[in-house]
Protein backbone atom coordinates (compact mmCIF):
# COMPACT_ATOMS: atom_id res chain seq x y z
CA UNK A 1 0.00 0.00 0.00
CA UNK A 2 1.37 3.23 -0.89
CA UNK A 3 2.44 5.36 1.89
CA UNK A 4 1.15 9.19 1.89
CA UNK A 5 3.33 11.59 3.14
CA UNK A 6 2.68 13.09 6.10
CA UNK A 7 2.99 17.23 4.70
CA UNK A 8 0.04 16.06 2.42
CA UNK A 9 -1.48 14.16 5.48
CA UNK A 10 -1.03 17.57 7.71
CA UNK A 11 -2.42 20.24 5.16
CA UNK A 12 -5.83 18.06 4.45
CA UNK A 13 -6.32 17.80 8.05
CA UNK A 14 -5.57 21.69 8.48
CA UNK A 15 -8.31 22.62 5.70
CA UNK A 16 -10.58 20.27 7.27
CA UNK A 17 -9.56 21.62 10.51
CA UNK A 18 -10.28 25.33 9.29
CA UNK A 19 -13.62 24.47 7.28
CA UNK A 20 -14.78 23.55 10.58
CA UNK A 21 -13.64 26.76 12.58
CA UNK A 22 -15.63 29.99 10.86
CA UNK A 23 -13.12 32.17 13.39
CA UNK A 24 -10.08 30.37 11.23
CA UNK A 25 -11.06 31.41 7.95
CA UNK A 26 -8.46 33.26 6.14
CA UNK A 27 -8.58 37.19 5.26
CA UNK A 28 -9.19 37.18 2.12
CA UNK A 29 -12.51 35.96 1.89
CA UNK A 30 -15.05 38.33 1.39
CA UNK A 31 -17.17 39.33 4.39
CA UNK A 32 -20.85 38.86 3.53
CA UNK A 33 -22.66 40.16 6.44
CA UNK A 34 -26.04 40.89 7.58
CA UNK A 35 -28.38 41.55 10.67
CA UNK A 36 -31.55 41.33 11.55
CA UNK A 37 -31.66 44.22 14.23
CA UNK A 38 -33.40 43.58 17.78
CA UNK A 39 -32.47 46.68 18.92
CA UNK A 40 -35.25 49.18 18.28
CA UNK A 41 -39.04 48.73 18.60
CA UNK A 42 -41.86 49.09 20.90
CA UNK A 43 -42.79 49.26 24.57
CA UNK A 44 -39.81 50.43 25.90
CA UNK A 45 -39.17 53.64 27.93
CA UNK A 46 -37.54 54.88 25.09
CA UNK A 47 -37.06 53.88 21.24
CA UNK A 48 -35.54 50.55 22.24
CA UNK A 49 -37.39 47.55 22.34
CA UNK A 50 -38.93 46.73 25.62
CA UNK A 51 -37.31 43.79 27.08
CA UNK A 52 -38.34 40.51 26.22
CA UNK A 53 -40.08 41.54 22.48
CA UNK A 54 -38.69 38.97 19.83
CA UNK A 55 -38.12 36.93 23.03
CA UNK A 56 -39.64 33.38 21.10
CA UNK A 57 -37.06 34.27 18.41
CA UNK A 58 -35.98 30.65 17.16
CA UNK A 59 -32.28 30.54 16.72
CA UNK A 60 -32.39 27.97 13.89
CA UNK A 61 -34.72 29.49 11.90
CA UNK A 62 -32.04 32.80 12.01
CA UNK A 63 -29.33 30.82 10.95
CA UNK A 64 -31.36 29.73 7.71
CA UNK A 65 -32.50 32.79 6.97
CA UNK A 66 -29.06 33.87 6.86
CA UNK A 67 -27.57 30.89 5.18
CA UNK A 68 -30.19 31.35 2.32
CA UNK A 69 -29.18 35.03 1.94
CA UNK A 70 -25.35 33.98 1.21
CA UNK A 71 -24.45 35.40 4.70
CA UNK A 72 -20.68 34.04 5.72
CA UNK A 73 -21.08 36.65 8.78
CA UNK A 74 -23.94 36.63 10.91
CA UNK A 75 -23.90 40.25 13.27
CA UNK A 76 -26.08 38.87 16.00
CA UNK A 77 -26.86 39.87 19.45
CA UNK A 78 -24.99 38.76 22.64
CA UNK A 79 -26.59 42.42 24.54
CA UNK A 80 -29.02 45.02 23.18
CA UNK A 81 -29.61 48.50 23.56
CA UNK A 82 -32.12 47.54 26.40
CA UNK A 83 -29.84 46.14 28.38
CA UNK A 84 -30.90 42.30 28.18
CA UNK A 85 -29.02 39.14 26.88
CA UNK A 86 -30.03 36.74 24.43
CA UNK A 87 -27.98 34.32 25.98
CA UNK A 88 -28.70 32.45 29.24
CA UNK A 89 -26.92 32.11 32.67
CA UNK A 90 -25.05 35.14 32.11
CA UNK A 91 -24.58 38.61 33.76
CA UNK A 92 -26.34 40.34 32.05
CA UNK A 93 -30.12 38.88 32.81
CA UNK A 94 -31.72 37.44 29.63
CA UNK A 95 -34.44 39.07 27.91
CA UNK A 96 -37.55 38.36 29.71
CA UNK A 97 -39.44 35.06 28.38
CA UNK A 98 -36.20 34.09 26.51
CA UNK A 99 -37.39 30.93 25.04
CA UNK A 100 -34.27 29.45 23.70
CA UNK A 101 -30.58 29.84 24.70
CA UNK A 102 -30.70 32.62 21.49
CA UNK A 103 -27.30 33.44 20.83
CA UNK A 104 -25.37 30.15 22.15
CA UNK A 105 -27.35 28.20 19.96
CA UNK A 106 -27.09 30.53 16.80
CA UNK A 107 -23.11 29.86 17.10
CA UNK A 108 -23.43 25.77 17.14
CA UNK A 109 -25.95 26.28 14.08
CA UNK A 110 -23.92 28.64 12.23
CA UNK A 111 -20.55 26.73 12.90
CA UNK A 112 -22.43 23.96 11.29
CA UNK A 113 -22.26 25.96 7.99
CA UNK A 114 -19.09 27.24 8.17
CA UNK A 115 -20.54 30.72 9.34
CA UNK A 116 -19.23 33.27 11.74
CA UNK A 117 -21.58 34.70 14.78
CA UNK A 118 -20.87 38.26 16.24
CA UNK A 119 -22.42 39.12 19.30
CA UNK A 120 -23.62 42.88 19.93
CA UNK A 121 -22.89 45.36 22.54
CA UNK A 122 -23.71 48.76 22.82
CA UNK A 123 -20.87 50.44 24.41
CA UNK A 124 -22.42 53.87 24.78
CA UNK A 125 -26.07 52.90 25.60
CA UNK A 126 -28.23 50.47 27.54
CA UNK A 127 -31.38 51.48 29.15
CA UNK A 128 -31.04 49.14 32.11
CA UNK A 129 -27.71 50.63 33.64
CA UNK A 130 -29.08 53.76 33.08
CA UNK A 131 -32.38 52.86 35.43
CA UNK A 132 -29.94 51.07 37.98
CA UNK A 133 -27.33 53.60 37.75
CA UNK A 134 -28.96 57.12 37.89
CA UNK A 135 -26.10 59.12 39.03
CA UNK A 136 -23.24 57.03 36.15
CA UNK A 137 -25.86 57.94 33.02
CA UNK A 138 -27.63 60.93 31.52
CA UNK A 139 -31.12 59.57 32.10
CA UNK A 140 -31.75 56.84 29.47
CA UNK A 141 -32.45 58.29 26.11
CA UNK A 142 -32.39 56.01 22.83
CA UNK A 143 -28.88 57.89 21.95
CA UNK A 144 -25.09 57.87 24.08
CA UNK A 145 -26.01 58.43 27.33
CA UNK A 146 -23.43 56.61 29.58
CA UNK A 147 -20.04 58.02 30.34
CA UNK A 148 -17.08 55.55 30.72
CA UNK A 149 -16.53 55.13 34.15
CA UNK A 150 -14.51 52.89 35.52
CA UNK A 151 -17.28 51.35 37.09
CA UNK A 152 -19.16 51.26 33.77
CA UNK A 153 -15.97 50.09 31.69
CA UNK A 154 -15.43 46.97 34.45
CA UNK A 155 -19.57 45.66 34.25
CA UNK A 156 -18.97 46.23 30.19
CA UNK A 157 -16.28 44.05 29.99
CA UNK A 158 -17.27 41.20 32.32
CA UNK A 159 -20.32 40.84 30.53
CA UNK A 160 -17.96 40.95 27.01
CA UNK A 161 -15.83 38.46 28.90
CA UNK A 162 -18.96 36.18 29.80
CA UNK A 163 -20.60 35.98 26.36
CA UNK A 164 -17.70 35.25 25.12
CA UNK A 165 -17.18 31.99 27.29
CA UNK A 166 -20.36 30.90 27.36
CA UNK A 167 -21.48 31.31 23.54
CA UNK A 168 -18.14 31.11 21.95
CA UNK A 169 -19.11 33.47 19.46
CA UNK A 170 -16.41 34.52 16.81
CA UNK A 171 -16.68 38.30 17.28
CA UNK A 172 -17.77 40.83 19.43
CA UNK A 173 -19.33 43.61 17.20
CA UNK A 174 -19.41 47.33 19.33
CA UNK A 175 -21.59 49.83 18.76
CA UNK A 176 -22.06 53.19 20.13
CA UNK A 177 -18.08 53.63 21.37
CA UNK A 178 -19.47 57.87 21.74
CA UNK A 179 -19.09 59.97 25.17
CA UNK A 180 -22.78 60.71 26.21
CA UNK A 181 -24.96 62.89 23.68
CA UNK A 182 -25.53 61.86 19.95
CA UNK A 183 -23.58 59.99 17.72
CA UNK A 184 -23.10 62.80 14.91
CA UNK A 185 -20.69 66.09 15.70
CA UNK A 186 -21.51 68.73 16.42
CA UNK A 187 -21.62 67.04 19.38
CA UNK A 188 -23.64 69.10 22.56
CA UNK A 189 -21.43 69.78 25.53
CA UNK A 190 -20.90 67.09 28.60
CA UNK A 191 -22.72 67.93 31.21
CA UNK A 192 -20.00 66.92 33.88
CA UNK A 193 -21.83 65.33 36.06
CA UNK A 194 -20.34 64.21 39.47
CA UNK A 195 -19.08 60.76 38.03
CA UNK A 196 -17.24 62.61 35.30
CA UNK A 197 -15.48 64.93 37.43
CA UNK A 198 -14.20 61.98 38.89
CA UNK A 199 -12.99 60.59 35.31
CA UNK A 200 -11.72 63.97 34.60
CA UNK A 201 -9.03 63.62 37.45
CA UNK A 202 -8.15 60.25 36.50
CA UNK A 203 -7.51 60.75 32.52
CA UNK A 204 -6.06 64.21 33.06
CA UNK A 205 -4.15 64.10 36.15
CA UNK A 206 -4.82 67.54 37.36
CA UNK A 207 -8.24 68.53 39.72
CA UNK A 208 -11.23 68.80 37.54
CA UNK A 209 -11.22 73.29 37.06
CA UNK A 210 -15.00 73.72 37.49
CA UNK A 211 -17.68 73.58 34.63
CA UNK A 212 -17.17 76.84 33.81
CA UNK A 213 -13.21 76.80 32.99
CA UNK A 214 -13.26 73.92 30.89
CA UNK A 215 -11.90 74.54 27.57
CA UNK A 216 -13.36 73.06 24.14
CA UNK A 217 -9.95 72.01 23.92
CA UNK A 218 -9.84 70.46 26.73
CA UNK A 219 -13.08 69.00 26.63
CA UNK A 220 -12.07 67.17 23.17
CA UNK A 221 -8.70 65.78 24.94
CA UNK A 222 -11.00 64.54 27.41
CA UNK A 223 -13.20 62.98 25.28
CA UNK A 224 -10.67 61.19 23.33
CA UNK A 225 -8.78 59.27 26.17
CA UNK A 226 -12.22 58.36 27.90
CA UNK A 227 -12.84 56.58 24.73
CA UNK A 228 -9.69 55.47 24.41
CA UNK A 229 -9.79 53.61 27.83
CA UNK A 230 -12.53 52.30 27.34
CA UNK A 231 -11.59 50.81 24.06
CA UNK A 232 -8.26 49.52 25.53
CA UNK A 233 -10.20 47.63 28.25
CA UNK A 234 -12.56 46.05 25.40
CA UNK A 235 -9.62 44.88 23.26
CA UNK A 236 -7.68 43.70 26.50
CA UNK A 237 -10.84 41.44 27.37
CA UNK A 238 -11.61 40.01 24.30
CA UNK A 239 -8.25 38.67 23.38
CA UNK A 240 -7.19 37.54 27.02
CA UNK A 241 -10.20 35.64 26.81
CA UNK A 242 -10.32 34.11 23.41
CA UNK A 243 -7.18 35.26 21.44
CA UNK A 244 -8.77 34.51 18.14
CA UNK A 245 -11.95 36.27 18.92
CA UNK A 246 -12.51 39.43 16.03
CA UNK A 247 -13.00 42.83 17.38
CA UNK A 248 -15.18 44.70 14.90
CA UNK A 249 -16.50 48.35 15.63
CA UNK A 250 -18.92 50.40 14.04
CA UNK A 251 -19.02 53.91 13.90
CA UNK A 252 -21.28 56.01 11.49
CA UNK A 253 -18.70 58.69 12.05
CA UNK A 254 -16.08 57.20 11.51
CA UNK A 255 -14.40 61.65 10.23
CA UNK A 256 -15.49 62.38 13.96
CA UNK A 257 -12.67 64.33 16.07
CA UNK A 258 -13.55 62.25 18.61
CA UNK A 259 -11.83 59.19 17.31
CA UNK A 260 -10.05 60.58 13.99
CA UNK A 261 -6.72 59.06 14.43
CA UNK A 262 -6.83 56.89 17.13
CA UNK A 263 -5.13 53.92 18.79
CA UNK A 264 -8.59 52.21 18.42
CA UNK A 265 -9.00 52.81 14.44
CA UNK A 266 -5.44 51.49 14.54
CA UNK A 267 -5.82 48.08 16.77
CA UNK A 268 -9.45 47.02 15.76
CA UNK A 269 -9.74 43.95 13.95
CA UNK A 270 -12.61 45.22 11.71
CA UNK A 271 -14.25 48.53 10.83
CA UNK A 272 -17.73 49.17 9.66
CA UNK A 273 -18.82 52.65 7.91
CA UNK A 274 -22.24 52.80 9.05
CA UNK A 275 -22.57 55.60 7.10
CA UNK A 276 -22.32 53.85 3.99
CA UNK A 277 -20.69 56.33 2.28
CA UNK A 278 -18.03 55.61 -0.64
CA UNK A 279 -16.09 59.12 -0.03
CA UNK A 280 -15.53 58.05 4.05
CA UNK A 281 -15.16 54.31 3.20
CA UNK A 282 -12.02 55.24 1.39
CA UNK A 283 -11.23 58.07 3.33
CA UNK A 284 -10.47 56.54 6.28
CA UNK A 285 -8.16 53.58 5.25
CA UNK A 286 -5.19 56.29 6.31
CA UNK A 287 -6.23 55.77 9.63
CA UNK A 288 -6.62 52.27 9.77
CA UNK A 289 -4.07 49.83 10.62
CA UNK A 290 -2.59 47.62 8.22
CA UNK A 291 -4.59 44.28 9.83
CA UNK A 292 -7.99 46.06 9.80
CA UNK A 293 -10.52 45.19 7.46
CA UNK A 294 -12.87 47.96 6.31
CA UNK A 295 -16.91 47.15 5.87
CA UNK A 296 -19.43 48.97 4.37
CA UNK A 297 -23.43 49.50 5.35
CA UNK A 298 -26.46 49.33 3.32
CA UNK A 299 -29.70 50.16 5.81
CA UNK A 300 -32.11 52.39 5.52
CA UNK A 301 -31.21 55.11 7.63
CA UNK A 302 -27.99 55.95 5.69
CA UNK A 303 -30.12 56.19 2.17
CA UNK A 304 -27.17 54.94 0.21
CA UNK A 305 -27.42 53.80 -3.19
CA UNK A 306 -26.64 49.41 -3.32
CA UNK A 307 -26.42 49.67 -7.46
CA UNK A 308 -22.99 52.46 -6.74
CA UNK A 309 -21.84 51.05 -3.24
CA UNK A 310 -21.70 47.41 -3.52
CA UNK A 311 -19.84 47.86 -6.83
CA UNK A 312 -17.49 49.69 -5.45
CA UNK A 313 -16.76 47.71 -2.21
CA UNK A 314 -16.50 44.94 -4.60
CA UNK A 315 -13.86 46.70 -6.28
CA UNK A 316 -12.07 47.54 -3.47
CA UNK A 317 -12.10 44.58 -1.56
CA UNK A 318 -14.11 46.67 1.49
CA UNK A 319 -16.65 43.78 2.96
CA UNK A 320 -20.91 44.20 2.70
CA UNK A 321 -23.16 44.26 5.75
CA UNK A 322 -26.67 45.97 6.38
CA UNK A 323 -29.22 45.54 9.08
CA UNK A 324 -32.99 46.20 9.49
CA UNK A 325 -35.78 45.43 12.55
CA UNK A 326 -37.64 42.27 11.98
CA UNK A 327 -40.89 42.70 10.22
CA UNK A 328 -42.58 39.30 10.85
CA UNK A 329 -42.57 38.28 14.60
CA UNK A 330 -38.99 38.04 14.81
CA UNK A 331 -38.11 37.47 11.15
CA UNK A 332 -38.20 38.72 7.38
CA UNK A 333 -39.53 37.35 4.37
CA UNK A 334 -38.37 34.36 3.07
CA UNK A 335 -34.92 35.16 0.67
CA UNK A 336 -36.89 34.00 -2.53
CA UNK A 337 -39.74 37.34 -1.73
CA UNK A 338 -36.83 39.38 -2.49
CA UNK A 339 -35.77 36.87 -5.39
CA UNK A 340 -38.73 37.06 -6.92
CA UNK A 341 -39.15 40.80 -7.22
CA UNK A 342 -36.80 43.18 -9.38
CA UNK A 343 -34.39 45.15 -7.54
CA UNK A 344 -36.23 48.35 -9.08
CA UNK A 345 -39.64 47.20 -7.34
CA UNK A 346 -38.47 46.92 -3.80
CA UNK A 347 -38.55 49.91 -1.71
CA UNK A 348 -35.92 50.78 1.44
CA UNK A 349 -34.68 48.25 3.41
CA UNK A 350 -36.41 45.06 1.15
CA UNK A 351 -34.44 46.69 -1.85
CA UNK A 352 -30.69 46.48 0.28
CA UNK A 353 -31.55 43.23 1.15
CA UNK A 354 -32.56 42.33 -2.22
CA UNK A 355 -29.25 43.48 -4.13
CA UNK A 356 -27.11 42.05 -1.32
CA UNK A 357 -29.19 38.45 -1.29
CA UNK A 358 -27.84 38.92 -5.62
CA UNK A 359 -24.51 39.62 -4.56
CA UNK A 360 -24.14 37.15 -1.66
CA UNK A 361 -25.03 34.68 -4.24
CA UNK A 362 -23.39 35.58 -7.18
CA UNK A 363 -26.18 36.34 -8.98
CA UNK A 364 -26.92 39.52 -11.11
CA UNK A 365 -29.36 42.30 -9.55
CA UNK A 366 -31.09 41.98 -12.50
CA UNK A 367 -31.98 38.36 -11.69
CA UNK A 368 -35.52 37.45 -10.99
CA UNK A 369 -36.44 33.94 -9.69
Amino acid sequence: MRKIPSLLILTFLLILWGCNNPSKKTDDEPIKAYNIDFNWGEGGPNGFARPGLWADANPEDHVNWYADMGCNVIQSFAVSCNGYAWYKNGIAPEQPGLKYDFLTEQVKLAHKKNIRVFGYFCAGSNTRWGLENPDLSYEIPSAPHIPYTSEYIDFLCASIDDAIKKTDMDGVFIDWLWNPGTTMEPYPPLRWIECEQIMFVELMDQPFPGKDKVTPETELQFRRKAIDRCWKRIRKTVKETKPDCIIWLTSCQLTSKDIAGSDMLKEVDWVLNEAGDILTTESVRSMLGPQTRLVTCLANWNKQDAAKVIPAALKENVGLYGFTKPVQGSMMPPVDYYLSKSIDSLKADERNIGALIRTYNNLPLSYIK
